[in-house]
């Protein structure tokens, strides 16, 4: 246990998921088994209640921490506010505040071109990932004020380098990028840290991409240079844990490429 101990994490998209050589197939996944080990209490969010109660099961064995699990879906048809609400309300209810907010989920049409996009697929990457961490991000600021709390958010290389197929996708974590520093600026007053981490993990989305949309995954997948792609706890939800840590509390605002030497640009 750490400097997490007693403190409580809000993680977006934290399902379970598992590979087909039965690794860790989820980033958000990672990223919550990272922070238990912290003593963090957890609370995780899908879409897919199975995957979340999954989940809290192995975490609580494992870990010794609380875990709440809330089905919540920001998409276009829904009462986003009132949805992001009852995920804040019921985290206050059970732990009494909140120390970080992680905007890990996203969905999205990857491997389908500009020209061949539809309203609906666009809309699914900007709901699931923009409107959603904007939703959260508004939702979670008064109790975040409170603790001098840390947000992290994700983006992706497919936005810094303009990915192929990848446009809903690129557009929507570029607006996150685009809030996340826009948040850092009004909210460093207040002791929040805000950050965003793109990530290169072997994960099951991107496994999925890889059998769905072969020519894609050909064309914007490729090999890091530290030879292998990111473990989803310790690659990538090592540096969440320390970016909640007081000592990164003065960096904020910054976008941290975690993609194996993929990520360099001027």
């Amino acid at each position: 246990m750490g400097f997490l101990t007693g403190k409580t994490a809000i993680i977006t998209g934290a399902g379970r998921a598992v590979l087909s050589d039965g690794r860790c197939g989820s980033i958000g996944y990672g990223i919550a088994t990272a922070y238990a080990k912290e003593g963090a209490n957890i609370v995780i969010t899908g879409r897919n209640e199975a995957k979340l109660s999954a989940a809290k099961e192995e975490l609580e064995k494992l870990y010794n921490i609380k875990v709440l699990t809330i089905q919540a879906d920001v998409n276009a048809s829904a009462d986003n506010e009132a949805v992001v609400a009852n995920v804040v309300k019921q985290t206050i209810d059970t732990f009494g505040q909140i120390d970080v907010l992680i905007n890990n989920a996203q969905a999205s049409a990857s491997g389908v071109s500009l020209a061949d996009h539809t309203t609906e697929q666009f809309n699914l990457a900007l709901y699931s990932g923009l409107y959603a961490a904007f939703y959260y991000m508004k939702a979670c600021y008064p109790y975040l004020a409170k603790t001098k709390g840390s947000v992290i958010n994700f983006a992706s290389g497919a936005g810094l380098f303009g990915n192929y197929g990848q446009c809903a996708y690129a557009a929507a974590k570029e607006g996150i990028r685009g809030l996340t520093r826009v948040a850092a600026t009004e909210w460093a007053k207040d002791g929040i840290n805000v950050n965003i981490i793109c990530p290169l993990a072997w994960t099951s989305q991107l496994e999925q991409f890889q059998n769905a949309y072969p020519e894609a995954f050909e064309k914007n997948v490729h090999t890091p240079p530290a030879g292998h792609f990111g473990d989803a706890e310790l690659e990538i939800g090592r540096v969440c844990v320390q970016l909640a840590s007081p000592d990164f509390k003065y960096m904020t605002g910054e976008t941290l490429t975690l993609e194996g030497g993929l990520g360099q640009r001027p």
